[in-house]
């Protein structure tokens, strides 16, 4: 369901915006994998896992930053939380998103790797995207 051009958009360091329900919208890291599943982690006790447990859906929409042109793509649908590659998927991330030769972000990189993580893994069921 995601095209070439949304996977490409996607794998760009932008942050996503979640949404799960009954919950508030929480701006992600997240990561579009090759089997065109949308990935994120968090805290194993984190508000999301609980309200995944009580509704597995979600979604999550990308935008392209200020200065770009108008542009974005929501990906919504069931959500497995996913035991193992939690904090592999966390340290890709930090990667992606800082520089993590900075002392600063190595050492929150190490405090992230200390948590007990689950990976959150959203199978999209609808897809939807705008550019100008």
């Amino acid at each position: 369901m995601l095209t070439a051009e949304d996977l490409e958009f996607l794998r760009r360091p932008l942050h996503g915006f979640l949404t799960v329900a009954d919950g508030p919208v929480r701006p992600v890291w997240f990561e579009a994998a090759a089997d065109g599943t949308v990935q994120l982690f968090t805290p194993s006790d984190s508000p999301k896992v609980r309200k995944l447990n009580g509704d597995p859906h979600a979604s999550i929409v990308v935008a392209a930053p200020v200065g770009e042109r108008e542009r974005w793509v929501s990906v919504a649908g069931r959500v497995t939380v996913e035991p193992g590659g939690a904090h592999e998927l966390a340290a890709r991330l930090a990667g992606r998103y800082w520089d993590l030769e900075d002392p600063a972000h190595a050492g929150e990189l190490a405090g992230i790797q200390t948590l007990e993580l689950v990976r959150l893994v959203i199978h999209p069921e609808k897809v939807g995207r705008y550019s100008m």
